[in-house]
């Protein structure tokens, strides 16, 4: 490309390296250029863009210490002359030459004449890039001139279109602007619809490939094994039941029976919100690998979990004839051989544990299933190696507790179907939840001391520290300390992230007993523990933490049938923040909150950080296009089943596009 000399670095500056780059460097917004306003039509304190030729500069120096000012006087196509005013700027006077046109963006002010106090302006320069147009504004750094990546965006377009289209044979059935069209439009919009359909083309491409990646990633449509469903089987899962199923139950069963029966490897991400019955819908799966001779294990991210599960699974399974086995790392060498022992022969069906099911050693008859619960929690490689167990890839079940909004989920896990269960069971009193501001928070632990006195338990949340388990420490201690001061009568302790897992434990099975009254911990009581005499959590600082956060923390009390309450306190209490939180004293339904969340914090910040690995959506925007995705993802199934390794003519421009994205940026794996 033809740059000026510096050019070359000025792009570099902004990453941008081939042509290709140039190309996806999509403007941040437009202006309207199409009619600029002469001077005669301007009013006093009105912000305008106009076009005027450079008559005269001069520097001034002001009576005020320190304050220059460039003037500079010009004239419009009409022959009006308005001064040019720029502040502390002296390179101003460099960069601009008599004779010259400009655009010029101010505040205009008529006084003695009119002035027009500049707050960005640049050259016309020869082409008409800059006016009489809708005209792209670039993101930039500091002395990258606007002109300059216009004329550079106009050059690659001239160079390099047209490309082939990857997706040319779907673009008629999608309705689609021609790829070489879009990238045009995008940069040099002919007027908004265009500039629509390019933005729709565009991020169109954007998710496909985003979808072709995770299924690619994940080892294309693997075949896994075929089990074996019948309906008495299912019905006899019912009835041994202590309890009704919720149609979101019984609707997710059924798609777990229909993957199951298809030669294709199951890859189901099943989330639903905390009490909603996804330990039942896993029995059920595990329950249909057991008749048909195949052994499943579930994987829990703690020891306490595990042995949760583990209860719940042995009274849903036992009475049906399924034998389940709990493996843990704390077992003496005997107790865990006598377990390995019984999952080789296969007279054990189930195995429930923790990482300890994947250490050395630890082996199946016959892997058929793999439950994994709180996926986010474990490391892509301790999950690949649970599957490494199996003969043949067995099904896959993702069990998440976080609800996450369904254009997160399938962006995020690309490659995993989504069974929602959004319905729950009845019985579950929604947990009252209440925003008080930091002046009232003594407030909050005069409620706990009431609670405390009807033999309930409390959880108090102490604020949590990005980026430091050192200042969570310290806060956690801080709080603890205030709050035996505060209640001395009542029986505390207190939970950290730099205490051992066995400690951990330890203080959470001490809890569950009811030797302790409150627990006053830091975010490690977000995974689903059961303590059925808890009634009330509080959070200090419930601003530092996402909805979608607070939400699983809420889930913590009101799981035995208790009424419960939350109490969120708001550390600062700006508009924005108590509008965030009240959310949630609305709202029990975690999908809702987790819409929310992402409209009002953006997917960045979801999961508490930035995930590595979150798709760099360029166009894109989750919080608006699920039906986009869905149409992208739909296609691009479709064009695996059809083509698994993209070796078909029809899909070589696609394939040179993912090879040209990947080597840009590395992407998470999933499963």
């Amino acid at each position: 490309l033809l740059v000026p000399p510096h050019g070359g670095k000025w792009l570099a500056e902004l990453s941008l390296h081939t042509v290709r780059d140039l190309l996806h460097y999509y403007p941040r917004r437009y202006e309207d250029r199409r009619t600029l306003p002469g001077v005669r039509f301007l009013e006093d304190g009105q912000k305008a863009t106009l076009s005027v030729k450079v008559l005269s500069k001069e520097l001034v120096k002001t009576p005020k210490k320190g304050m220059q000012l460039v003037q500079v006087r010009a004239q419009d196509a009409w022959g009006f002359r308005i001064t040019l005013v720029w502040f502390n700027q002296t390179w101003v006077l460099s960069q601009i030459q008599e004779g010259e046109t400009l655009i010029v963006t101010g505040r205009v002010q008529r006084r003695n004449g009119v002035q027009l106090y500049v707050e960005h302006f640049e050259n016309e320069g020869t082409e008409s890039l800059s006016t009489g147009r809708i005209v792209p504004i670039y993101p930039a750094k500091e002395g990258i001139g606007q002109a300059f990546l216009r004329r550079t965006a106009h050059r690659a377009l001239e160079t390099a279109l047209p490309l082939p289209d990857p997706l040319e044979p779907y673009r008629e059935e999608h309705r689609l602007l021609p790829y070489s069209e879009a990238l045009r439009q995008i940069h040099f919009p002919e007027d908004e619809e265009a500039l629509k359909k390019a933005l729709l083309r565009l991020k169109f491409d954007e998710y496909v490939l985003l979808e072709l990646k995770a299924l690619l990633d994940a080892g294309g449509l693997v075949l896994g094994r075929s089990f074996k469903v019948e309906e008495t089987w299912t019905e006899t899962f019912k009835k041994t039941l202590p309890f009704p199923l919720t149609r979101a139950q019984e609707r997710v069963m059924a798609e777990i029976a229909q993957d199951m029966q298809s030669p294709r490897q199951m890859a189901r991400l099943l989330q639903g919100d905390v009490g909603s019955g996804k330990t039942v819908v896993a029995a059920y799966a595990l329950y249909l690998a057991a008749l048909n001779g195949a052994q499943g294990a579930l994987m829990a991210p703690t020891e306490i979990l595990a042995k949760q599960h583990y209860q719940n699974l042995s009274r849903y399974l036992f009475p049906l004839g399924v034998r389940v086995e709990l493996l843990l790392g704390s077992m003496t060498p005997k107790e865990r051989e006598g377990v390995i022992e019984r999952l080789l022969s296969g007279e054990a069906q189930v195995a429930v544990g923790t990482h300890a099911l994947i250490q050395e050693g630890v082996g199946f008859k016959d892997l058929g299933l793999a439950v994994v619960d709180e996926e986010h929690r474990f490391g892509v490689l301790q999950r690949r190696a649970l599957l490494k167990l199996a003969k043949v890839p067995p099904d896959v079940l993702v069990m998440s507790a976080t609800p996450i909004p369904r254009s997160l989920a399938l962006t995020l896990y690309g490659d995993l179907e989504v069974s929602i269960l959004d319905e729950m069971p009845p019985g579950r009193k929604p947990v009252k939840t209440k925003v008080l501001p930091h002046r009232l928070r003594l407030q909050a632990y005069a409620f706990a001391r009431e609670e405390v006195r009807k033999g309930h338990q409390v959880f108090v949340v102490a604020p949590a520290i990005e980026e430091s388990e050192e200042l969570d420490l310290k806060a956690a201690t801080a709080l603890y300390e205030e709050l035996k001061g505060l209640l001395p009568e009542v029986r505390m302790a207190l939970l950290h992230g730099r205490m051992p897992a066995r400690e951990k434990d330890s203080v959470m099975e001490a809890f569950r007993k009811g030797e302790f009254d409150l627990l006053v911990s830091t975010t490690v009581v977000e995974v689903g523990v059961d303590i059925p005499r808890a009634s009330l959590i509080i959070v200090e600082n419930a601003e530092r933490f996402g909805l979608a956060q607070l939400h699983q923390l809420r889930g913590r009390v009101g799981r035995g049938g208790l009424e419960s309450y939350a109490i969120l306190i708001a550390g600062e209490a700006s508009q924005k923040t108590l509008k965030r939180l009240k959310v949630l004293e609305e709202s029990g339904d975690g999908f809702y909150i987790a819409e929310m969340d992402l409209k009002l914090r953006g997917p960045g910040e979801l999961r508490g950080t930035r995930q590595s690995g979150y798709p760099e959506l360029k166009l894109g925007d989750l919080s608006q296009d699920t039906e986009v995705i869905e149409q992208a993802r739909a296609l691009a199934k479709r064009i695996l089943e059809m083509d698994p390794d993209l070796s078909l003519p029809q899909h070589q421009a696609l394939k040179e596009e993912l090879r040209a994205q990947a080597e840009r940026i590395g992407f998470r794996e999933v499963i």
